[in-house]
């Protein structure tokens, strides 16, 4: 046991961290993920404090979990990727509410729009510091909530990759 505790130890200070389904990989060592089980969806928590990085999950399981859902702790979000072997999900939350504040691409294509009709489509919310859901951008204390759509996972892929930028990024 002892053996293993510096090894562990060693993988975490070079920017992988453990759960019991997931080993991450993220860009920047201050970047912070946890993992948890609620209400029948797999919670994977993301702070960034810098507001721009990239995180690759990949799997230590057999298949995906049913359904996934991320919480990505900026202030806005400017841009957003999750990138799999066979699909490439984009999306970027206006800093300004209209009546289309979210749009969601696929294939890094912003003519193949993404809506709430699609398999595709990534339900974003915004949640504040209270953890209601709020219309007011830049979130302070709040996070993004958004669900990775089962086609993402289609060829059950060994990893995949997210990127972010925030427009509010340090």
């Amino acid at each position: 046991m002892l053996k293993i505790l510096p090894l562990l130890a060693l993988l975490t200070a070079h920017g992988w961290a453990y759960a019991d389904t997931f080993k991450f990989k993220s860009k920047r060592d201050d970047d912070r993920v946890t993992t948890k089980i609620e209400d029948g969806k797999t919670i994977i928590d993301i702070t960034s404090p810098s507001g721009i990085s990239e995180l690759v999950i990949e799997r230590t399981g057999e298949t995906w979990p049913e359904n996934i859902v991320l919480r990505l702790r900026i202030s806005g979000l400017e841009k957003f990727f999750a990138i799999s072997e066979k699909v490439t999900l984009g999306a970027t939350v206006k800093s300004h509410r209209d009546d289309k504040p979210v749009h969601v691409w696929v294939e890094y294509s912003k003519e193949s729009p993404a809506d709430p009709k699609s398999p595709f489509w990534m339900d974003f919310q915004s949640i504040g510091a209270d953890g209601k859901p709020t219309q007011k951008i830049p979130l302070q204390n709040g996070y993004f909530v958004m669900r990775l759509p089962k086609p993402f996972f289609e060829g059950n892929p060994a990893s995949v990759n997210l990127e972010w930028i925030d427009f509010l990024r340090k």
